[in-house]
C-alpha cells in the first residue's frame, strides 16, 4: 500500500489512478457514515458521490495541517449531509424494511437480529444530530476518538461527553420507549 500523503500529493497532480486509489480506500466508510445519517441508501449513495466529487474539485487546496486525509472526508461528508437535510427539512430515520439481516441457520435467531438491529437505528434516529454523528464515527466506521474530535471541530474532552450522552440516551429509549 503506498503512502498516503504520496497518494494525496499524486492527485494533486492529476493522477488519476492515485485518486481513484483513495477513492477505494474510503469509499464504503464514508458510505457507511452517510446511509446511518441518512437513514436512506439512494440518498446516501448521492450524497457520497457528491462527497467525492467535492473532494476532487477541492484537492488542491487539502494541506496537511493537523488534519488527515480520512479527517478531511469526513468534514465534507458532514457537510453535504448537512446541508441535505437543511434541504429536505426532515429527521433522519432507516426504514426498517431496507436493514439487512445476516444469513444464520437459525431463521428465529436471525429474525430476532434483524429486530434489534431495526430497533437500534430507530433509537440512533431519535438521538441528536450530534450524537448521532459520534456514534456514526465513533462505532459504525470505528474512527479513534481524537479523529472524531477533529471531524466534529470539538476537543477530545467534548467528544467523550458526548459519545456518553449518546449511549445514556440509547440506553434509556432502547429500555423504555421501543
Amino acid at each position: 500500500m503506498q503512502n498516503e500523503q504520496d497518494l494525496v500529493r499524486r492527485a494533486q497532480e492529476q493522477d488519476g489512478e492515485a485518486f481513484a486509489e483513495l477513492y477505494e480506500r474510503y469509499f464504503d466508510k464514508i458510505y457507511r457514515y452517510i446511509v446511518l445519517r441518512m437513514g436512506d441508501r439512494t440518498e446516501a449513495e448521492d450524497i457520497t458521490q457528491q462527497v467525492f466529487l467535492k473532494a476532487l474539485q477541492s484537492l488542491s487546496s487539502f494541506r496537511w495541517r493537523n488534519v488527515s486525509f480520512g479527517a478531511w472526508l469526513y468534514r465534507i461528508a458532514h457537510n453535504q449531509v448537512v446541508d441535505h437535510l437543511r434541504r429536505k427539512q426532515r429527521r433522519p430515520s432507516v426504514p426498517v424494511e431496507d436493514v439487512e439481516l445476516v444469513a444464520d441457520d437459525d431463521p428465529q435467531r436471525e429474525a430476532e437480529r434483524g429486530q434489534e438491529k431495526g430497533m437500534m437505528l430507530k433509537a440512533i434516529g431519535r438521538l441528536t444530530l450530534a450524537q448521532q454523528q459520534v456514534i456514526s464515527l465513533r462505532f459504525t466506521s470505528d474512527l479513534p476518538l481524537a479523529e472524531v474530535a477533529r471531524i466534529m471541530g470539538r476537543s477530545q474532552g467534548a467528544i467523550k461527553a458526548l459519545q456518553h450522552s449518546a449511549i445514556v440516551a440509547l440506553r434509556r429509549i432502547m429500555k423504555t420507549e421501543l
